[in-house]
């Protein structure tokens, strides 16, 4: 496996910690199996899906709770057009008066990838959230192809096995492209309000142990380059 890419099956869940196989290793992270309030020493931006977040979905419930909260709202949702995206989101990003913890979902986590390196340089970290494929939908197209460049920060990224808008094998490139520490859940669906995730326990122990240091520092990437085929398929 690469060193660029931690990769973790969901383990089991005891009393106040989940815990997940990582390389061999047990990792431990603080945890609840219930709902508590968000708390992190960054201020965080959410970015949705291109269709947005109802009221239940775990992404409205975390801004909700989140001090100094942001909330990026994407320019359209009919077609999203990645100019549009990235001349918003990057504006939202240089504009705050501190790095920025990013949560994205679906092609949130996508847009984050394609932030310009001085847009990048102000986020201190992301947790990235069913990933999209965006040669899959026509409405998408404009961001593809997907950077496979490092991020220049730590960020962990949350994938389904059976998730229908990106085959896990696609979202596991992103990740060791991305230098991500991957999670890989079990039939998931799109971790969103449809597939049962409303507060989302799991995610908000990843989420802490990006802003509150559970977890070691990310390696330093590697430059990697990768051919011009798709590098994983359904």
């Amino acid at each position: 496996m690469s060193s660029q890419c931690a990769l973790c099956e969901f383990a089991h869940i005891q009393t106040n910690r989940y815990s997940f196989v990582i390389r061999g290793a047990l990792r431990t992270i603080r945890g609840s199996a219930t709902h508590e309030p968000l708390v992190s020493r960054f201020q965080t931006l959410f970015v949705p899906d291109w269709r947005g977040a109802d009221a239940a979905h775990w992404l409205r419930l975390w801004a909700a709770e989140a001090s100094d909260a942001l909330w990026f709202t994407p320019p359209d949702d009919s077609t999203p057009h990645r100019d549009a995206w990235l001349a918003s989101l990057e504006a939202t990003v240089l504009a705050a008066d501190t790095p920025l913890v990013l949560v994205a979902h679906g092609l949130g986590c996508i847009a984050a990838a394609h932030l310009a390196p001085e847009a990048a340089a102000r986020v201190h970290g992301a947790l990235l959230v069913a990933p999209c494929d965006p040669e899959r939908r026509a409405q998408l197209s404009s961001f593809a192809p997907v950077p496979y460049a490092p991020l220049p920060y730590r960020s962990v990224m949350v994938a389904s096995s059976n998730d229908p808008g990106c085959p896990v094998r696609l979202a596991g490139a992103y990740a060791r492209a991305w230098g991500s520490e991957f999670v890989r859940m079990q039939n998931a669906g799109h971790i969103d309000t449809d597939s049962g995730h409303g507060p989302w326990p799991l995610g908000q122990a990843l989420f802490q142990s990006l802003t509150h240091g559970d977890a070691p520092p990310a390696p330093a990437p590697r430059a990697t380059t990768f051919p011009s085929e798709r590098l994983a398929h359904p």
